[in-house]
Formats: structure tokens, C-alpha cells, sequence
């Protein structure tokens, strides 16, 4: 999985309870998936039952590199 030197050093330092799998699995098996227009990044979201919550990743404009990722409270599901 290609990352950023933000996410490596920032993010995972900052929640040590993710994990990569679910970051990778994010970009293959999203339920919701949006760009977002200011910058061109790419919003993905997966359901995480260890977390029981939604888990969104965010990746460059590529759809590859992720950038952040974090339990996203407001997520309800599928719009």
C-alpha cells in the first residue's frame, strides 16, 4: 500500500489502533465513495466491526496513496 509521509508519521502515530488491512480493504471494498472538489482527493468508507464504526480513507487524487484514515462518527451508511 503506498502511503504518505503525513499518514506514516502523523496519523498511525497518532491512532495506533489502525491497521494497514483495513486501510487497504478500504480501497477495494468501500460502501460509499466520493472526490472531494477543493483538492481531488478520494473519500472512502468501510465498515469496520472491531470498531463498530465506519472508517473513512482519504487518498490522493491517485485513488491509491492513502493520505489519512479515522473512525468517522457522522457516516450513517450508504447515502
Amino acid at each position: 500500500m503506498k502511503t504518505t509521509r503525513y499518514f506514516e508519521e502523523g496519523i498511525l502515530a497518532k491512532r495506533p489502533y489502525l491497521k494497514r488491512t483495513w486501510c487497504e480493504q478500504a480501497l477495494i471494498d468501500y460502501v460509499h465513495r466520493e472526490v472531494q472538489p477543493e483538492d481531488g482527493r478520494i473519500r472512502f468508507w468501510i465498515y469496520i466491526e472491531e470498531l463498530e464504526k465506519y472508517l473513512r480513507v482519504v487518498t490522493l487524487e491517485d485513488g491509491e496513496t492513502v493520505h489519512n484514515a479515522f473512525p468517522d462518527r457522522n457516516f450513517k451508511g450508504n447515502p
